[in-house]
């Protein structure tokens, strides 16, 4: 439901603003570098999406575990480590393809 409300919303925006939001190569600049920025928001920009459906799954299982037995926390912190992992990998990947 909320992923076609989000949908909705950025048809609706594209609709009004007549434009997808997408910047116009300067002179000299080739259409190369305008997909390797793209490209590299598209890397970060999901691998964000992913870690915070994530994190909101193994945050409420944590925040149960933990009221349930303090001494799991320590668990609980790894295993949302692990999700958070997925957005800094993200992040190297965004860094890596606008390094090239």
């Amino acid at each position: 439901m909320k992923t076609i409300v989000l949908l909705l919303l950025a048809a609706a925006v594209i609709t009004i603003t007549g434009s997808t939001g997408v910047a116009f190569a300067e002179e000299g600049a080739s259409s190369g570098d305008s997909f390797k920025i793209l490209g590299a928001g598209l890397a970060f920009g999901l691998a964000a999406f992913g870690a915070g459906i994530g994190l909101g799954q193994v945050g409420a299982a944590g925040l149960a575990v933990i009221s349930e037995n303090p001494a799991l926390q320590s668990k609980v912190f790894i295993f949302v480590g692990m999700v958070e992992s997925i957005a800094i990998y993200g992040i190297v990947m965004m860094f890596i393809i606008l390094g090239q």
